[in-house]
């Protein structure tokens, strides 16, 4: 086989190719060193799954990889229509990767509405696998095509497979004691072995999935199985797929260590109960299932054995007035919502600034205002989580940048929670959410210490030589007041949303009290340690990129594109948005031009121009999806040169 030399990560989508044929007629093995995958289909043609099945072995294969998941915003759209559709895009590569691509090079269709839906985003020769049995007249007009896009030549630009992939699933099926419904339940799984088969994935994991899924139903699983190595073989035999495809392993892509796909929710779950862990405290998780957060819920009920309680309440209020109270009694507690719920949640949110408890407010972001887009990606809330509460209640804010940075960030956001003893909200999104990406499992010394000490007795001398508590005397380094768990003989202490005396806790009306506290709640804040922003310029640059959460690959992306191409640009990206990394003015200072990427209309430029007083370019998208490298590396462009 000839040897590949990979081209700079990121810098377009189309694959680098090398090829080798083999003897005897069989078929020709191409080495590429990237693929783009997009499956598409009907919300119940089971797309999701089929996604996360090629993710899983091109996993294990060792890619790099990111994923794009893309869900139908309705949670039943009727079946064929374009609301209906379903997608999950795969890029995986044998190199180190960001993104989940602009443009796939691969998309297998299994409707019209599928097809017609995602054709915009193919560049010219890409492939097209179609199901050729859903091509009926009804389906094609229910999506609007006046004849059929199979026979018409519009797709003459591409190169086009045809597959009857239902009739060739249930001709695989017949043996099996199954209806035609039933059995064409799994021409995703056809589909899944053709393309296993088209680009070398293992199988074994595939099928003991099945075996494990369907555990109860031998049959199905059976079946599906048997599907799955249908698709297989119809790769290996037809005529029509004269080419397979190889993607090595990403091996200099990645430090020595033990890896394992993760999904940013998978990755926060984990992350919440190391924390926990680390901190020698039990995790307790008040929530109310809403998109795209639930599934954070979903996996901690799973950890009973380390110590977690899940408590799945009646509403958002009453999930964070749960997690508040257990942090009371002195457990890590934790509330999971998304932008709605933060909203209703603003209240609880203050209550526990007065109260001055550690408190972990995880807000998976979503398209907004109101119910919004709950399926889709945005980047909204910043000002919400800086400012959405009465009166002066300021929160740490974190922000992980990818899935996998989101168990570092939850531990992040539980060591400020509890040093600081402080509600924090932790900023993620549904991009990050629900994609995927390789994970090195850490080792538990890698791990921070985040063990706390509670408060045993009384540490307060009156004038009168009477050792007493005071619940708000403070640590003259972080200006935490101690923790007292309830039950604890002479530490009893009121608790409220009146304001405090300062020192004694008790019901102040003080003007000057007030004030005090006011101040001093922003001063905690304000001392919260946080790392000086790293800025990435290797050449001098005058423009700065600067990005936060799930912005870091496609802007990564495009500098690396800018880069090549001969531009000189720098990049740095926030993790802390409140407070700013202390170094952030002076970075910026040192910029003619800074422009600032983000999924909203410009809120992260607001804060730094305000506080800065720096002209802060903003560069603003706000359609339900992330960034596409490309368009972002145009638009760097553009502002280098103006």
């Amino acid at each position: 086989m000839t040897s590949q030399v990979s081209s700079p990560a990121e810098q377009a989508d189309t694959p680098v190719v090398g090829e080798q044929r083999k003897p005897g007629g069989a078929k020709d093995v191409r080495r590429l060193d990237r693929v783009i995958i997009r499956f598409a289909g009907d919300s119940g043609d089971g797309m999701q799954l089929t996604g996360d099945r090629f993710t899983s072995e091109t996993a294990s294969f060792g890619n790099d990889l990111s994923t794009l998941p893309n869900f139908p915003a309705e949670i039943r759209a009727p079946a064929g229509t374009l609301p209906g559709v379903s997608s999950f895009q795969l890029h995986f590569a044998d190199h180190d990767i960001l993104t989940p691509g602009d443009a796939p090079n691969v998309l297998v269709a299994m409707n019209p509405a599928a097809l017609k839906a995602n054709i915009g985003d193919l560049p010219r020769g890409a492939e097209i696998i179609v199901n050729t049995d859903e091509f009926t007249k009804r389906a094609l007009q229910k999506v609007g095509y006046a004849a059929s896009p199979l026979e018409d030549g519009s797709l003459d630009g591409y190169h086009l497979h045809p597959v009857p992939l239902t009739t060739l699933t249930v001709e695989a099926l017949k043996e099996f004691d199954l209806s035609r419904k039933e059995a064409e339940r799994s021409k995703n799984m056809f589909a899944l072995g053709l393309l296993s088969w088209m680009y070398h994935r293992p199988t074994e994991g595939t099928e003991k999935f099945l075996n494990s899924k369907f555990a109860k139903k031998p049959d199905i699983a059976a079946a599906n199985i048997a599907a799955f190595r249908a698709g297989w073989n119809f790769g290996e035999t037809t005529e029509d797929f004269a080419v397979s495809y190889e993607v090595a392993p990403a091996a200099k892509a990645f430090p020595v260590g033990t890896y394992r796909n993760i999904s940013g929710n998978l990755a926060l779950a984990y992350g919440l109960v190391a924390a926990s862990q680390q901190a020698d405290l039990p995790l307790f998780l008040g929530s109310y299932p809403i998109t795209p957060a639930s599934d954070i819920l979903h996996e901690l009920s799973k950890h009973k054995n380390f110590g977690v309680r899940t408590f799945q309440a009646e509403d958002e209020i009453a999930g964070i007035g749960a997690a508040l109270g257990a942090a009371f009694g002195g457990s890590l507690a934790v509330t999971t919502t998304s932008g709605p719920g933060l909203a209703l949640k603003s209240e609880t949110i203050g209550l526990a600034v007065s109260l001055e408890l550690p408190l972990l407010v995880v807000d998976i972001q979503r398209g907004g205002p109101s119910t919004g887009l709950p399926t889709k990606t945005e980047q909204a809330d910043l000002l919400q989580a800086m400012f959405g509460r009465n009166g002066e209640a300021p929160v740490p804010v974190v922000a992980p940048k990818t899935p996998a940075d989101c168990f570092d960030a939850a531990l992040e956001a539980a060591r400020i929670a509890l040093t600081h003893r402080t509600p924090v909200i932790l900023l993620s999104d549904g991009y990050l959410a629900n994609g995927s990406e390789p994970w090195r499992i850490p080792d538990l010394d890698e791990l921070p210490d985040l063990r706390v000490r509670f408060a045993t007795g009384p540490n307060h001398t009156l004038d009168d030589g009477t050792e007493v508590f005071w619940p708000y005397k403070r640590d003259p380094q972080t200006l935490a007041r101690p923790w007292a768990i309830p039950g604890t003989p002479g530490l009893e202490h009121r608790i409220g949303g009146i304001e405090k005396q300062d020192g004694t806790g008790n019901i102040s009306y003080a003007p000057a009290n007030h004030d005090f506290m006011v101040r001093t709640r922003q001063a905690k804040i304000d001392r919260v340690e946080v790392p000086d922003v790293e800025v990435d310029d290797p050449d001098g640059a005058r423009t700065l990129v600067l990005g936060w959460g799930s912005t870091y690959g496609p802007i990564t992306a495009a500098v690396r594109r800018l880069r090549a191409a001969g531009e000189a640009v720098a990049q740095a990206h926030l993790r802390h948005l409140n407070p700013f990394p202390r170094n952030l003015g002076a970075v910026l200072e040192r910029y003619d031009k800074v422009v600032v990427p983000e999924m909203n209309l410009g809120q992260l430029a607001t804060l730094v121009r305000a506080k800065y007083l720096v002209d802060a370019r903003s560069y603003n998208q706000v359609n339900g999806m992330p960034f596409k490298a490309e368009q972002l590396a145009a638009a760097l462009k553009e502002a280098i040169d103006d």
